[in-house]
């Protein structure tokens, strides 16, 4: 009668550590499940407070706005407007209409007219512009984490309206964002690109935008209008390269096919079309130099060339990088060409010896993804794990870093006479930075 007491014991308790294993898996399976649903809920709490940090400064100035009786006649209600019809968007025919006398001339008297301004500034530093001792103290003074969609994160390009507070920046939402620094608030977000934007140019004279995409359309916008004038599709292939001729008229594309074309912004039309005859690798990024008349390119095979626009000739090829040719940029003076590739240096060539005169050393693993001159050409900005500014002098030294991104800086650019700074990234952020 004991033993079978005992066994029957045994059973219940073999039961009992059953039953209560199955309780344990089915707790730490809610466990598992409620994780999940809280850390879902934290990333949505987030992405809300991140859009909200941009509506608030909106909000303060509607909020600010005084409530006038209605007798007053200026703020009598009006009719609202009829909606407004879907812009006809007008997608320009690929055929190069070709270089005509008028436009060649226009382009050597822009040339002759430009030389000599340049040569009339001279080497001197410009009044009001920040010594690298000031720019060494600028800081981070605002940030915006709310432009582009938080579904498809990162912000690609950067450019910013010359004669006005407002930056333009693209994204890898596919849209375009008009952003005003001084209101804090968004003007307006242009959308028609399939692929992510991963060039912006801001006319500096009119309200005007270009775009360049993978999508291999080129696009001019109308900031006022709020929708796209022309859209181009000149190339084959990604458009890799975007740069506006400093008429202002015109502007060149590049492309993964090997071309680069020059088109007409007023008329949408392409004007001509040339393939680089001598590589066998598509064309990484572009940029006219400020005169106007050369332009330079860079390949996927690492080698930088500048052109002879009006021969549509390479005229000197700049060997020395390894990997993709990533940025280039023109000094405004016209004298220096900054190049950069994936091998952890950026170049500087002698525009009037066509040699290197100094390689910057940069960090281990260190991709730069954007390089830009200030108007004067005595600063140059580099744009990659962190934001960086060098002056541009015999040694180049390095001025001030900044690190305030979460995510590698994917493009950067000087304010008027270097009053502030601006970077974008890949976490999504407009950063200014400026002295206190």
């Amino acid at each position: 009668s004991s033993g079978i007491n005992a066994e029957y014991g045994r059973y219940t308790l073999r039961q009992q550590l059953q039953m209560t294993r199955q309780e344990l898996s089915y707790a730490l399976y809610q466990h598992d499940a409620a994780c999940r649903v809280i850390a879902r809920q934290d990333k949505e709490v987030t992405a809300a407070r991140e859009a909200l940090a941009t509506l608030k400064p909106q909000a303060a100035l509607a909020a600010q706005q005084p409530v006038a009786p209605a007798p007053v006649p200026v703020h009598v209600a009006v009719p609202a407007e009829p909606a407004r019809p879907e812009p006809m968007e007008v997608e320009t025919q690929l055929v190069p209409i070709g270089l005509s006398e008028e436009v060649l001339q226009q382009l050597q008297q822009t040339h002759v007219k430009l030389t000599s301004l340049r040569k009339k500034r001279g080497k001197e530093m410009p009044e009001g512009l920040p010594t690298a001792q000031q720019l060494k103290h600028y800081t981070q003074t605002s940030s915006h984490p709310g432009l582009h969609s938080a579904s498809l994160p990162g912000i690609l390009c950067l450019d910013l309206l010359p004669n006005s507070k407002r930056t333009v920046t693209g994204g890898a939402d596919r849209n375009i964002v008009v952003f005003d620094k001084e209101a804090e608030k968004i003007v307006c977000t242009l959308k028609g690109h399939t692929k992510k934007v991963t060039n912006v140019v801001a006319h500096p004279n009119e309200k005007t935008i270009i775009s360049a995409s993978p999508d291999t359309h080129l696009r001019i916008w109308d900031i006022d209008g709020e929708s796209c004038k022309h859209t181009l599709r000149i190339h084959d292939g990604p458009v890799t390269g975007l740069s506006l001729h400093p008429t202002g008229d015109y502007m060149l594309s590049c492309s993964a096919d090997q071309h680069w074309g020059f088109s007409d912004i007023g008329t949408g039309k392409l004007l001509c079309k040339v393939a680089d005859q001598s590589v066998s690798h598509g064309l990484t990024c572009c940029q006219f130099h400020p005169d106007g008349l050369i332009f330079g390119t860079g390949t996927s095979d690492s080698l930088v060339k500048i052109w002879d626009f009006k021969e549509q000739k390479s005229a000197a090829n700049f060997p020395g990088h390894s990997g993709p040719i990533s940025a280039i940029a023109f000094s405004e003076n016209g004298y220096y060409l900054a190049t950069s590739a994936d091998d952890e240096v950026v170049k500087l060539w002698d525009l009037r010896k066509l040699r290197n005169f100094k390689t910057i050393s940069l960090d281990d693993k260190y991709t730069v993804r954007g390089l830009t001159f200030d108007n004067s050409g005595h600063y140059l900005a580099v744009a990659g794990p962190d934001v960086r500014v060098y002056q541009i002098s015999k040694q180049c030294d390095l001025v001030v870093t900044w690190d305030a991104h979460t995510q590698d800086s994917t493009d950067v650019s000087f304010g008027p006479d270097v009053n502030y700074v601006a970077s974008v990234s890949n976490d999504r952020t407009l950063k200014f930075y400026s002295a206190n």
